[in-house]
């Protein structure tokens, strides 16, 4: 069982930059893919970019590519997401995700625990 506890959303403006935190409790962190994904209002939840287990490969979505950067401290249990130049249509909810056995991490269904979401508002 793990429980994660996002941080860090808020509102910010058009170009600026956030820092997502992710909070992992529970056994064996560093055995989990993690995914940040999003959804907003009326849309699907979708993946921003996913982290394998000792950070050596990472995934993003093509949205976010060049923009955005995911990193993991399993000492800490910790997983992050760097968001810079960000565009109001980045605006949502944003998730973090832990999967133990899933082989798409693209996939939200690949996922076996959620936190509660942090909201990210960009103004324009």
């Amino acid at each position: 069982q793990v429980q994660l506890v996002e941080s860090g959303g808020g509102l910010v403006q058009a170009g600026g930059s956030l820092r997502l935190s992710c909070a992992a409790s529970g056994r064996a962190f560093s055995a989990y893919t993690m995914g940040w994904f999003r959804q907003a209002p009326g849309k699907e939840r979708d993946v921003v970019a996913a982290i394998r287990r000792r950070g050596g490969s990472t995934y993003y979505a093509d949205s976010v590519k060049g923009r955005c950067t995911i990193s993991r401290d399993n000492a800490k249990n910790t997983v992050f997401l760097q968001m810079n130049s960000l565009k109001p249509e980045d605006t949502a909810v944003y998730y973090c995700a832990a999967s133990l056995y899933g082989s798409n991490w693209s996939s939200l269904y690949d996922y076996d625990y959620w936190g509660q979401g942090t909201q990210v508002t960009v103004s324009s």
